[in-house]
């Protein structure tokens, strides 16, 4: 009875934040342009230092092989759902994209944190890697139809991608538990408020969507029912059956069973693509996640054994 308490506590402590974001936006205390500052800020500094924090503990080759076996877990979990979206949408690229990458920073690090304990992060640092190299290359090859190539370059702009080498480089040479003290509590307090901040910036983006048209699309029922519904179920079904400690597969799985990643509406207005339908798929889905992220989870903590 315990996950279940957890879970549906943080969910609501999820909805309160997010209805801040969107009262704030809403009134106008809360700018477009402070919408876009605040996942700026989220991206390139909260979720790293949540990163870096995860690794902030004595190393031991348990932790590390654990880190190679989440890693792993984590290629299988983002190539079933890239295969499933492929498979359910061919010819829509932007559904294809918002199925197939999951808004694991925003929404499953906080709830794998309070499930687990911030060192159960570390479970997804491959998760988050991987999602990232695969939206950069792959994704936006779907999205606009033209070859996107990764260079070191482009990778070394990205927080998200340096974030796991820094906190790795910390583990492995023995000073995640040796950072001077001011140090290690200001990573602590910046890692701190990523729950926070991720809700607002969501809250906000359901504050720009029309939600008359944010319910009466089929189409973007469609897409929920296979982010939410058909990968979550689908990947239960695998990792039931994987010889993996269970944490490793739940951290995972509520990585994979999140809503729509806020990056879809990002991209698709950088492209010049339909960004008002991104955006309700981003609001219309973290929505619903409210009802089936609980339940979800709490069927893989029964299966999971």
């Amino acid at each position: 009875m315990q996950t279940e308490q957890i879970v549906a506590g943080q969910t609501c402590v999820m909805f309160l934040y997010m209805l801040v974001g969107y009262v704030l936006t809403r009134t106008g205390k809360l700018t477009e342009q402070g919408s876009k500052d605040l996942a700026g800020i989220l991206i390139a500094l909260i979720l790293p230092a949540l990163i870096i924090n995860s690794f902030c503990e004595p190393f031991t080759v348990e932790k590390l092989t654990q880190l190679v076996i989440s890693t792993l877990v984590a290629a299988l979990a983002l190539a079933l759902c890239m295969g499933m979206s492929r498979l359910v949408f061919p010819r829509a690229p932007i559904d294809y994209f918002s199925a197939s990458f999951s808004n694991a920073g925003f929404m499953g690090i906080p709830l794998v944190q309070a499930l687990y304990g911030v060192e159960a992060v570390t479970y997804l640092v491959g998760y988050i890697a991987l999602m990232n190299l695969l939206q950069w290359g792959m994704g936006l090859s779907v999205l606009t139809g033209k070859k996107i190539c990764l260079n070191p370059k482009t990778i070394l702009k990205n927080p998200l991608l340096i974030a796991p080498f820094i906190g790795i480089l910390i583990f492995c040479v023995g000073l995640g538990d040796r950072l001077p003290g001011p140090v290690s509590t200001a990573i602590r307090g910046i890692a701190g408020i990523n729950g926070p901040v991720a809700m607002l910036v969501l809250g906000s983006y359901m504050a720009k969507s029309d939600f008359r048209s944010l319910f009466m699309t089929r189409r973007q029922y469609g897409l929920c029912a296979v982010r939410l519904l058909l990968i979550p179920l689908v990947l239960m079904a695998v990792f039931a059956f994987l010889p993996v400690d269970r944490t490793i597969r739940l951290a995972v799985f509520i990585a994979s069973a999140a809503p729509v990643g806020a990056n879809v509406a990002v991209y698709a207005q950088l492209f010049d693509l339909d960004y008002p339908y991104a955006c309700r798929s981003v609001a219309l889905s973290t929505l619903l996640s409210i009802l089936t992220m609980p339940v979800m989870i709490v069927a893989a903590s029964f299966f999971f054994r």
